[in-house]
């Protein structure tokens, strides 16, 4: 497969680039730090997350679903800082990438499950708008993967054909959901087997 075929990658973030936004392992600690219930928290969360990531909720709206439905010691401007601080940069994943559009010429889309708030600061905070030509993010979309139709509209945005993308998602049934849809796509394990996996198509 000649590198030409491919013109745009379409990427996930959390998992990818950064580590997860708001995942189990953020939530823990956010569990230990405030000394939380951390069945009640999750339960909560597992009920109105979506809503969140769809756009459908403020991240205050949020919060008060899922923390401050009660009265607390700490104050949600308080938990909203360590939320965001929970996240973090895959600095060398971030230059590949940067470095692997530049060589190629590819359009990059994030295609990605994240609620404004924390999708805003991740973009800002770790200037992802260096890398990506436009934001196919579920709070700003009010569609989340694994439903096709955000694909079908990061496809729309790209105004590329799906034989000439590659989605790359640390989720394997996301991968499977755009493999349907004619674009290829790759398993992100770690960087340098995804790695492995781009000169399959040319791109190094």
């Amino acid at each position: 497969m000649k590198a030409k075929t491919i013109t745009t990658l379409f990427l996930d973030i959390g998992g990818v680039l950064l580590t997860n936004g708001w995942g189990q392992e953020q939530r823990n600690a956010a569990i230990k730090h405030f000394k939380l219930d951390g069945d009640e928290l999750n339960e909560r969360h597992h009920l109105t997350f979506d809503t969140y990531e769809s756009g459908k909720l403020t991240l205050s709206e949020y919060l008060k679903r899922v923390v401050f439905y009660e009265k607390r010691p700490f104050s949600e401007a308080a938990f909203i800082k360590f939320m965001f601080k929970q996240s973090l940069p895959y600095p060398d994943a971030i230059t590949f990438f940067k470095e692997l559009k530049k060589a190629h010429q590819l359009k990059v889309i994030a295609v990605s499950n994240e609620g404004r708030e924390l999708n805003t600061h991740r973009v800002s905070k770790y200037k992802l708008n260096e890398l990506f030509d436009a934001f196919a993010s579920s709070s700003f979309v009010h569609l989340r993967k694994p439903d096709a139709d955000i694909f079908k509209m990061a496809i729309d945005i790209a105004q590329t054909d799906p034989e000439n993308i590659i989605y790359i998602d640390d989720r394997h049934m996301f991968v499977e959901v755009a493999i349907t849809l004619g674009m290829h796509g790759i398993h992100h394990k770690e960087l340098e087997t995804t790695k492995q996996q781009l000169k399959k198509f040319g791109l190094t």
